[in-house]
């Protein structure tokens, strides 16, 4: 072994010392099907209930406003319909309770555009089932208003416009049917970036973006099963995430201390998870199934050789400055299967704060407060240097099993099963300090990036530094790269 081998071997196995993950108080949770699998609860009106009439429409809008905050309304089975109009809706109180016997439904009739709204705090709906509203784009049909600690609880929110939940601080959404909605299964997103400790369990989320947004809007970054944005905090853990028309959770600008374990991630047309200008992640225990397989083939034949990806960072990484219960990005024990490609980290040495490139426009990272400052002369200069870009940094990916078969895939061309660490040559704006190969060099020699210990199977290929150069295993493993340190292939013994 070369003296740099045996050096980046001490620092490697180093990094067998991965910090703690997050505490966990919460019991395990399987993910499997939801949807059409709700207890039957709330059979009979709790005393003290207000019953809503399913023979008069508006009747839980009224009986809503002329109750006290605190009140419990209980929704017998059938079909409860709203005021004929697009703004007919419920407005809850604080500490309100909606229970649904099973088959109680809240239908919009295709007219009304929201379920919930306003504000309230401490909400609590279980047992519904929330369908046909019609959301406007980047809107949703409960909790329109994104009111905080808002507990949605084996309750079935399906087949509208929009997004079918918004979320506010500490929304915690349970055991839940989150499917064909016409944009999101669930929209978290407010205007003033206060969304911080949202708890996503147990749920079904799957067939979402019916309305296809992506095509209808290209670039708009508008779809997936779930989208974050802005958001402090977030344990998702236990849900099945399948068949959703785009990314199955997709965290997009500025969100920061995730945890995403011991999901099952399947069959989404894009990736399993999508994290964009974001820090401070553990993903772990989870399983990722089939991911990628249109958006890929979409790009592949297009003639994009970009390694599309079932887990993709994009500009990416801990940082230790921004308070989480990690500093990294930590990807482990995860098993991968039959996705279009593994993961890529990705670092576009064109966008930061103030570029053109930046397509999250009016944002910058969250350790510069003004972006107007990273302009020149200035951000040639420390701290701006560094500060102004999302960097992909800090990332660990270790001791996940990776398998692939193409034809599994539907990829005989050699075009997928990739595993990728790399950028682009930096070109503009003109005044830009990262032109050239420096992020390049940055994101595959000196930000911390590191793969060890993984086991694949099945014929992968590496890329680093750029698209154009695709690795063999040991040619990943070699100078200069030195990545996968102890990993198997195909059962072959590792080499530490």
């Amino acid at each position: 072994m070369s003296p740099i081998r045996s050096i980046l071997a001490v620092v490697l196995l180093a990094a067998f010392v991965v910090p703690p993950g997050p505490a966990v108080a919460a019991a395990e949770v399987t993910p499997g099907p939801v949807c059409d699998h709700q207890p039957l609860a709330n059979t009979t009106a709790p005393a003290g209930a207000v019953a809503i009439d399913a023979a008069v429409p508006g009747d839980l809008y009224h009986k809503s406003q002329e109750s006290p905050p605190g009140t419990t309304f209980w929704l017998p089975a059938g079909t409860h319909l709203l005021a004929t109009d697009p703004f007919g809706q419920v407005i809850p109180k604080d500490g309100d309770v909606y229970l649904g016997a099973p088959g109680a439904v809240l239908d919009g009739q295709g007219i009304n555009r929201a379920a919930f709204t306003q504000q309230a705090k401490d909400v609590v709906i279980r047992g519904l089932t929330i369908q046909n509203f019609v959301a406007p784009q980047d809107q949703g049909v409960v909790n329109h208003d994104s009111g905080e600690h808002w507990i949605i609880e084996n309750t079935t929110v399906q087949n509208n416009k929009g997004a079918g939940i918004m979320a506010g601080a500490r929304q915690e959404v349970r055991h839940s049917c989150l499917r064909n909605n016409g944009q999101y299964g669930m929209n978290a997103y407010r205007s003033d970036s206060t969304i911080t400790a949202l708890i996503i369990e147990g749920n079904e989320i799957s067939g979402n973006n019916t309305d296809d947004w992506e095509t209808r809007s290209p670039g708009c970054g508008c779809s997936g099963g779930v989208k974050f944005w802005v958001v402090d905090k977030a344990d998702v853990r236990g849900n099945w995430i399948h068949h959703n028309h785009g990314a199955g959770l997709w965290a997009d600008t500025d969100n920061n201390d995730f945890l995403i374990e011991n999901n099952l991630i399947e069959d989404n047309d894009a990736e399993a998870l999508f994290y964009e200008i974001s820090y401070n992640l553990v993903f772990r225990d989870n399983v990722l199934r089939r991911n990628s397989l249109v958006a890929g083939k979409r790009r592949a034949d297009r003639g994009d050789n970009f390694p599309v990806a079932s887990v993709y960072l994009s500009e990416s990484g801990g940082e230790p400055r921004v308070p989480a219960r990690t500093h990294l990005i930590d990807i482990y024990d995860n098993t991968f299967e039959d996705n279009w490609s593994g993961i890529t980290a990705w670092e576009n040495a064109d966008r930061f704060c103030n570029s053109p490139a930046n397509t999250s426009i009016n944002t910058c990272t969250k350790l510069v407060a003004d972006r107007t400052q990273c302009s020149a002369p200035g951000i040639a200069s420390p701290p701006l240097y560094d500060d102004c870009r999302w960097k992909t940094q800090l990332v660990e990916v270790h001791d996940n099993t990776f398998r692939f078969d193409p034809a599994v895939a539907g990829c005989t061309n050699g075009v997928c099963g990739k595993m990728a660490l790399l950028s682009n040559w930096g070109t503009y704006p003109s005044w830009s300090p990262y032109q050239g190969k420096i992020v390049q060099d940055a994101i595959t020699r000196d930000q911390g990036n590191y793969w060890f210990s993984n086991s694949y199977y099945g014929p992968w290929k590496f890329v680093a530094g750029d698209t154009s150069r695709i690795l063999t295993a040991d040619e990943w493993q070699s100078i200069p790269w030195y990545q996968d340190n102890c990993a198997t292939f195909d059962d072959v013994m590792p080499r530490c």
